[in-house]
Protein backbone atom coordinates (compact mmCIF):
# COMPACT_ATOMS: atom_id res chain seq x y z
CA UNK A 1 0.00 0.00 0.00
CA UNK A 2 1.64 3.37 -1.25
CA UNK A 3 1.41 6.04 1.21
CA UNK A 4 2.63 10.20 0.72
CA UNK A 5 3.86 11.52 3.91
CA UNK A 6 4.48 15.51 3.57
CA UNK A 7 6.38 17.33 5.96
CA UNK A 8 7.95 21.09 6.98
CA UNK A 9 4.45 22.59 7.47
CA UNK A 10 3.95 25.50 9.99
CA UNK A 11 3.73 28.84 10.71
CA UNK A 12 5.98 31.57 9.33
CA UNK A 13 5.79 35.58 9.39
CA UNK A 14 5.44 37.56 6.08
CA UNK A 15 8.20 37.49 3.86
CA UNK A 16 9.87 33.90 5.81
CA UNK A 17 10.53 30.71 4.34
CA UNK A 18 9.57 27.34 4.73
CA UNK A 19 10.49 23.89 2.68
CA UNK A 20 7.84 21.15 2.33
CA UNK A 21 8.78 17.80 1.21
CA UNK A 22 6.82 14.55 0.38
CA UNK A 23 7.76 11.16 0.29
CA UNK A 24 6.23 8.07 -1.07
CA UNK A 25 6.37 5.15 1.28
CA UNK A 26 5.29 1.39 0.06
CA UNK A 27 5.35 -0.81 -3.41
CA UNK A 28 5.80 2.37 -5.70
CA UNK A 29 8.48 2.03 -8.72
CA UNK A 30 7.95 4.52 -11.63
CA UNK A 31 6.37 7.97 -11.14
CA UNK A 32 4.83 10.07 -13.74
CA UNK A 33 3.98 14.01 -12.32
CA UNK A 34 4.46 15.13 -8.85
CA UNK A 35 3.51 18.15 -7.57
CA UNK A 36 1.84 20.25 -4.94
CA UNK A 37 -1.40 21.68 -4.65
CA UNK A 38 -3.09 23.91 -1.95
CA UNK A 39 -6.33 24.63 -0.81
CA UNK A 40 -7.38 27.73 1.12
CA UNK A 41 -10.38 28.09 3.14
CA UNK A 42 -13.76 28.48 1.33
CA UNK A 43 -11.20 28.64 -1.82
CA UNK A 44 -11.00 25.25 -4.41
CA UNK A 45 -7.86 23.21 -4.11
CA UNK A 46 -5.24 24.68 -7.00
CA UNK A 47 -1.98 23.79 -8.44
CA UNK A 48 0.86 25.23 -7.26
CA UNK A 49 3.99 23.77 -8.98
CA UNK A 50 4.00 20.23 -10.87
CA UNK A 51 6.60 18.37 -12.51
CA UNK A 52 6.71 16.49 -15.44
CA UNK A 53 8.63 13.26 -15.68
CA UNK A 54 10.85 14.64 -18.11
CA UNK A 55 12.06 17.26 -15.38
CA UNK A 56 9.56 20.37 -16.80
CA UNK A 57 8.05 22.15 -14.28
CA UNK A 58 5.12 24.46 -14.13
CA UNK A 59 4.14 26.98 -11.74
CA UNK A 60 0.77 28.71 -10.56
CA UNK A 61 1.52 32.41 -11.41
CA UNK A 62 0.98 33.51 -8.09
CA UNK A 63 4.16 31.50 -6.93
CA UNK A 64 6.39 32.38 -9.95
CA UNK A 65 9.95 33.23 -8.61
CA UNK A 66 9.12 32.55 -4.76
CA UNK A 67 8.56 29.03 -5.10
CA UNK A 68 10.92 26.24 -6.23
CA UNK A 69 9.99 22.58 -6.53
CA UNK A 70 12.13 19.99 -6.81
CA UNK A 71 12.11 15.88 -7.13
CA UNK A 72 14.09 12.60 -6.71
CA UNK A 73 12.83 10.39 -8.69
CA UNK A 74 15.39 7.21 -6.96
CA UNK A 75 13.52 8.04 -3.62
CA UNK A 76 9.91 8.81 -4.95
CA UNK A 77 10.05 12.55 -3.20
CA UNK A 78 9.01 15.89 -4.25
CA UNK A 79 10.07 18.90 -2.37
CA UNK A 80 8.59 22.70 -2.13
CA UNK A 81 11.10 25.46 -1.45
CA UNK A 82 9.14 28.93 -0.83
CA UNK A 83 10.36 32.09 -0.10
CA UNK A 84 9.12 35.31 0.46
CA UNK A 85 5.82 33.98 1.60
CA UNK A 86 2.81 36.11 1.77
CA UNK A 87 -0.56 35.74 3.84
CA UNK A 88 -2.37 34.30 0.72
CA UNK A 89 -0.09 31.65 0.70
CA UNK A 90 -1.98 30.06 3.50
CA UNK A 91 -3.19 26.94 3.10
CA UNK A 92 -3.48 23.38 3.34
CA UNK A 93 -0.43 22.07 1.21
CA UNK A 94 -1.47 18.64 -0.39
CA UNK A 95 1.48 16.37 -2.24
CA UNK A 96 0.34 14.42 -5.36
CA UNK A 97 1.95 11.84 -7.26
CA UNK A 98 1.04 9.97 -10.17
CA UNK A 99 2.26 6.58 -11.17
CA UNK A 100 3.53 5.24 -14.87
CA UNK A 101 0.31 3.64 -15.33
CA UNK A 102 -1.82 7.12 -14.05
CA UNK A 103 -2.76 5.48 -10.32
CA UNK A 104 -2.74 9.14 -8.92
CA UNK A 105 -1.88 9.13 -4.86
CA UNK A 106 -2.31 12.26 -2.29
CA UNK A 107 -0.44 12.95 1.05
CA UNK A 108 -2.69 14.26 3.62
CA UNK A 109 -1.61 17.82 3.70
CA UNK A 110 0.24 19.83 5.90
CA UNK A 111 -0.85 23.33 7.38
CA UNK A 112 1.05 26.62 6.12
CA UNK A 113 0.27 29.79 8.09
CA UNK A 114 1.61 32.83 7.01
CA UNK A 115 0.65 35.56 9.18
CA UNK A 116 2.57 38.57 11.80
Amino acid sequence: QVQLVESGGGWVQPGGSLRLSCAASGSITVTNAMGWYRQAPGKERELVAVIASGGTTTYADSVKGRFTASRDNAKNTVSLQMNSLKSEDTAVYSCKMTTWNFIVYWGQGTQVTVSS
